[in-house]
């Protein structure tokens, strides 16, 4: 049997989480990014920040990359000012994930950005960020749902033809857009909701939504198929 595709997936590192009698330094992630990989068909890999030059090594042993959702990328990275209403910046995190997607980029790997990993997608390739963005979140902690609109002929509306109530949870959205990417989604107020490359043969994806907080698996499964292809395997 032709072994599953490996799925790269970044990962918070926390100073101080509590687990049973622990409280100790922990890399975590919410369960739903590995496991909406293996329902997908692939092996999910936890990537938790490192030393940047090790960016290269890591990435040569996957097959596809995961860019997971998190903190608000550092307004620094996109020369802004930081906004009263911006939170607080991880720039170990930051520089790790922009480490992996030179890596990624330079391998001709699949990337699939989710929510900060989509905003972290515009800044590598050059764009900006709104810092506040009202309506886009449910109460704290809680997810909230609107729809989304892909936009016909992208990559994604190949995968998500029709309009689709998802689950999202940010404050942040994209404002002008980097080289090379366009807007393939949108939610009823304009925001751009997802983002791709559409030239190059590597499949480069952001979505704005969680899609590991729902039932849907097709943005994931692409992902997973464009790995499998390009290593030339089927997906299980």
């Amino acid at each position: 049997m032709d072994e599953a595709p490996l799925i790269g997936v970044s990962t918070y590192l926390e100073s101080c989480v509590r687990w049973g009698v622990w409280q100790q330094p922990a890399a975590l992630l919410p369960a739903g990014y590995h496991l909406l990989v293996q329902r997908a068909g692939g092996l999910a890999a936890l990537l938790p920040p490192d030393a940047t030059q090790a960016a290269h090594a890591v990435v040569a042993r996957l097959d596809g990359l995961v860019v997971s959702g998190g903190p608000d990328v550092d307004p620094a990275r996109y020369g802004a000012e930081r906004a009263p209403e911006a939170g607080p910046a991880d720039p170990e995190r930051d520089q790790w994930e922009l480490a992996l997607l030179d890596a990624a980029f330079a391998r001709g790997l699949p990337v699939l950005g989710i929510c900060r990993g989509m905003q972290l997608l515009n800044v590598h390739a050059g764009g900006t960020l709104v810092q506040h963005l009202e309506g886009h979140c449910g109460d704290p902690g809680v997810f909230a749902r609107h729809t989304v609109t892909p936009v016909p002929g992208t990559r994604l509306a190949s995968v998500l033809p029709d309009p689709l109530a998802v689950p999202t949870y940010h404050h942040q959205c994209l404002a002008a857009l980097g080289t090379g990417l366009v807007p393939s989604a949108h939610a009823a107020d304009g925001t751009v909701e997802a983002i791709e490359a559409p030239a190059g043969p590597a499949f480069v994806l952001g979505v704005q939504w969680h899609p590991e907080e729902g039932d849907d698996v097709r943005v994931m499964r692409a992902l997973v198929e464009a790995a499998a292809a390009r290593r030339g395997v089927g997906v299980r």
